[in-house]
């Protein structure tokens, strides 16, 4: 194999791997393939340029690798592609409704027999046993089952 060959197994080799440091981290498929044709490269090196060109070959290999290891894996570098917003909203746990049995609340939309219910500020959508609610009517909680917030009116 003649040396623009190798020269290009090397050179792919690196950008596949530069690619899976610095532009998808996390994939592995193209940092293999990256390691496999450095290798190959390598190996061409020694078996057809000789062991003084196979060892250039080999030690300019892990120093290109190991200094793309350190500039991929920098924590600036690291923070371009890592999640760290944190979130601090929450989600209402249906196991403590907010709203209790007996409440009280009016309906912003007819209940056909889901719709919206104002209790104090806090809309919520609930169901009826089965009856149609008109929008504006005064309701009360009846039960909560699991997520639900099952109503009557009042009147």
């Amino acid at each position: 194999m003649d040396s623009l060959t190798i020269a290009l197994l090397l050179l792919f080799g690196l950008l596949f791997l530069v690619a899976e440091v610095i532009f998808i981290p996390g994939t592995t498929v193209v940092g293999l393939v990256g390691f496999a044709l450095l290798a190959a490269g390598v190996w061409f090196g020694y078996r057809d340029l000789g062991s003084n060109t196979g060892h250039i070959l080999l030690v300019s290999s892990l120093a290109a690798i190991g200094l793309l290891v350190y500039i991929g894996l920098r924590p600036k570098n690291l923070a371009r592609v890592a999640l760290n917003d944190v979130h601090n909203s929450h989600v209402r746990d249906a196991r403590l409704p907010d709203v209790q049995p007996g409440a009280t609340g009016r309906t912003l939309s007819a209940l056909r027999p889901a719709g919206t219910v104002l209790f104090e500020e806090n809309r919520r959508e609930v169901t009826t046993r089965g009856e149609f609610v008109p929008a504006g009517t005064e309701v009360r909680v009846l039960r909560i089952e699991q997520n639900r917030i099952v109503v009557e009116s009042i009147g």
